[in-house]
């Protein structure tokens, strides 16, 4: 019996040509779909003759209610091997089995440097400008000497604290389980939560998601910061108070914000960040890249391969 199988989360279209997906018609059907996500309802009514679904990352939320509507399912594929968005107790509840895939650990870092630096030295504003026949609109800003904190020092925050040291800038972190040996260790200055706001010149956050770290960059901390500092969330968007954040932006209370990330995704057609002139914000794309792509895609198909012939890899939950 052929398995149908669903690839959803396509926004781009780019899923069909990044691997062979041939390497599965033994199994079943693949169909691509593209649309966003919407209520469960609708959802349910898209997703109904699927027995395998690959979802990309967090963007369509599998709670109970939607996983309960889809009696077919049988394995839900995500790439990365976190994915907040996934019940993955309701999944076992189910029946459903969830598996992951592993990330190319240099496309989130790497487009956080690019951030930091397009804002630092209005890259967009100086290129939009020559595109429209002017030229040199302002003076752009300096890293070396200035101090880069890093909000959370973990792999991602560790690759971007040592581009920051490359550029010759004083590296201090903070987190609520960062000790002082630890930071010492990757050539970081462990600092207080406070002193972390109030002395950077660049605040990069790289936290994961949790209710201890949703709304941490809040009023207070934002408060903290000099009126010269520029704030970058490639992490997750609710970490930051959002409402807070534009607030500050709008009354130039932050030199800016660098964001790849947002409290809702796709971000809502009239929402400030997309008008506001001290933001760069790019539409979540860390993580989209070629190199990343291609290993989320292909570990996707060996998770298929590997439950369809009984021996499930990469399993989550």
């Amino acid at each position: 019996m052929t398995v149908q199988i669903a690839v959803i989360d396509d926004w781009q279209g780019v899923a069909q040509g990044v691997v062979d997906w041939s390497a599965l018609d033994a199994i079943g059907q693949v169909s691509f779909l593209h649309d966003y996500p919407a209520d469960n309802e609708t959802l349910a009514r898209r997703l109904a003759g699927f027995e395998v679904i690959c979802v990309m990352r967090e963007r369509t939320r599998f709670d109970e209610d939607l996983l309960r509507r889809l009696p077919k399912l049988k394995l839900l594929v995500t790439g990365g091997m976190r994915n907040a968005a996934l019940d993955l107790k309701a999944a076992a509840a189910l029946g459903i089995q969830v598996c992951g895939s592993d990330s190319y650990k240099h496309a989130a870092p790497e487009l956080t440097w690019a951030l930091i630096m397009a804002a630092t030295r209005n890259l967009v504003a100086e290129a939009n400008a020559l595109r429209a026949g002017q030229w040199q609109q302002g003076l752009g800003g300096d890293l070396h000497g200035k101090t880069l904190a890093i909000l959370g020092l973990g792999s991602i925050g560790q690759r971007v604290a040592q581009f920051g040291q490359v550029f010759g800038m004083r590296v201090i972190a903070w987190s609520e389980n960062l000790t002082a040996e630890r930071a010492a260790q990757v050539g970081v200055t462990h600092v207080s939560k406070q002193e972390l706001f109030e002395q950077a010149d660049v605040l990069s956050v790289h936290l994961v998601l949790s209710e201890r770290s949703r709304g941490l960059v809040d009023a207070q901390a934002l408060g903290w910061m000099k009126p010269t500092a520029l704030l970058v969330n490639t992490a997750r968007g609710p970490i930051v108070d959002e409402a807070a954040l534009i607030k500050a932006l709008q009354k130039n209370r932050l030199a800016g914000a660098a964001l790849d990330v947002f409290e809702q995704e796709p971000l809502p057609a009239h929402h400030p960040f997309r008008t506001l002139d001290n933001v760069l914000a790019t539409p979540h794309v860390g993580y989209v890249s070629q190199q990343n792509y291609q290993l989320f895609f292909s570990q996707m198909i060996e998770d298929i391969q590997a439950w369809s012939a009984g021996t499930p890899i990469r399993l989550l939950g």
